[in-house]
């Protein structure tokens, strides 16, 4: 039995985006940490839906290695600019298939992303090369079990 999903196809629009990367054996927690202290020092929340969040892995893990990267955006205005480790670019945006989740834990995210994937393989829809992303709702302080997150897998018709 196929499972149905909730799948929304979203048009993400251009956006500037602060982003702070972390590596290790837990790579989202150093770099939330970082975009925290970040946000705090600029007056920026996204609990109130003024700044979002993106997530997503870099580098990628490798097989024998427990480490590996993360980063982690703020949405920003144009005068924010590049200082120290945070780098702000902007990025093009594009279509995507989201999928709203509320993980209690990491491999829930991963299944997530595996029953993602098995939707596309079904639909109308390809892959596509633009950046995978997790939007992290609400609060930046948000942790497991309390965190929602929005998966976004780039498609193209």
């Amino acid at each position: 039995m196929t499972e149905t999903l909730d799948v929304n196809i979203v048009q993400l629009p251009a956006m500037r985006v602060a982003c702070v990367n972390g590596f290790g054996e837990e790579p989202e927690g150093i770099a939330f940490a970082k975009m925290r202290e970040y946000m705090q020092a600029h007056g920026m929340r996204s609990d109130d839906g003024s700044a979002r969040l993106f997530g997503y892995n870099n580098p990628n893990p490798t097989p024998g290695s427990p480490n590996y990267g993360y980063d982690v955006w703020v949405t920003v205005g144009p005068e924010i600019q590049t200082e120290g480790e945070v780098k702000v670019f902007d990025f093009p945006g594009g279509l995507y298939a989201v999928l709203r989740i509320k993980p209690v834990t990491g491999e829930e995210i991963f299944e997530n992303w595996q029953k993602l994937v098995a939707w596309r393989e079904q639909s109308q829809y390809r892959g596509a090369s633009h950046q995978w992303l997790e939007e992290h709702i609400g609060d930046v302080a948000l942790e497991f079990p309390d965190l929602v997150m929005d998966l976004y897998m780039p498609i193209r018709a």
